[in-house]
């Protein structure tokens, strides 16, 4: 098992910057960000020039992990696949293969994405739509060496009602998802711990089926659910993310017990990468509070997942 972050905490440093803060702080390897250039939406880094690539970029960013001694555990682009929007989703979908190519020309074994959710239409309708959609994008990875893997996350901001915006949010979903499209898990327990899910017992039943973990934590607030409810907010004053009773936070700032996970992961043979997602807002906003926030995770999951 190592240890590693995904690269769109720091939207605003270079791949370089980026490797050479992880190897100097001990992390072992890099989920790599590969959105396209977005002006105005934070968060979604573009640390791979994935629309111009070339023989130079292999090259370039071989040459980074050389010298940092890092390796590169997945590629992530996650957009909704399944948009209502034909002509976004088709750009989607075009992204999305160059990024599996990319993958492919550095030996990534992994593409991280979410299959999302048309919510228009009920979450019957979008697995329909998504047995249609995806056996293309998976035969596409497959022939390339790289499995498509799909994050847990809930998405509720794509709903204007707040509820699930991305149809991989529960384990009835993930049987589906893997056994009828082939899709493999990016299994974070954040999202998990919020609906009213003990992470640690879905790590079981679904080992075969978990080839990456993102590190996130969430912190509860249950008497301010008492006021919301469990959907969240209705006035979210312009902030679609914003619930009223729960925020994400770095591994050990939150409800997840990670000596159970990953003693969990342990016990059911996982050897991949677990690698942290931060999008804590006290450690969030600059790039010196990131990697202070980084460096928290770090403390709480090194002593746990072993020496280097």
């Amino acid at each position: 098992m190592k240890l590693g972050f995904f690269t769109a905490c720091l939207p605003s440093w270079s791949l370089e910057e980026v490797a050479a803060y992880a190897s100097g702080q001990g992390y072992q390897c890099l989920e790599v960000a590969a959105w396209p250039v977005q002006p105005g939406r934070d968060f979604e880094a573009p640390h791979l020039p994935v629309a111009t690539w070339s023989g130079a970029d292999v090259e370039r960013v071989r040459g980074v992990l050389d010298r940092t001694g890092l390796e590169i555990s997945s590629l992530g682009y996650y957009e909704n696949n399944l948009v209502g929007d034909l002509a976004r989703r088709e750009e989607i979908r075009t992204h999305l293969k160059r990024c599996i190519d990319v993958a492919q020309s550095l030996g990534v074994p992994y593409m991280g994405t979410f299959i999302g959710r048309d919510p228009s239409l009920s979450v019957v309708a979008n697995m329909a739509e998504a047995e249609r959609v995806f056996p293309e994008l998976v035969d596409y990875a497959g022939e390339r060496g790289v499995k498509l893997m799909i994050e847990n996350c809930v998405m509720e901001g794509w709903h204007p009602d707040g509820y699930p915006g991305n149809i991989a949010y529960s384990p009835e979903l993930w049987e589906w998802m893997t056994t009828r499209l082939g899709l493999y898990l990016n299994w974070d327990p954040s999202h998990l711990a919020w609906i009213g899910i003990d992470p640690v017992e879905t790590l079981r039943p679904f080992a075969p089926y978990i080839v990456h973990v993102q590190a996130k934590d969430v912190e509860l607030f249950p008497e301010r659910r008492n006021q919301f409810g469990f959907y969240g907010a209705v006035g979210k004053g312009g902030n679609p993310w914003y619930t009223g009773w729960w925020r994400y936070r770095v591994p050990g700032r939150g409800v997840v017990d990670w000596t159970r996970v990953v003693d969990r992961l342990y016990e059911v043979g996982f050897t991949g990468t677990v690698s942290v997602e931060h999008e804590d807002p006290v450690w969030g906003g600059t790039p010196e509070k990131v990697v202070e926030g980084l460096r928290i995770a770090y403390g709480t999951l090194r002593p746990l997942i072993g020496p280097l």
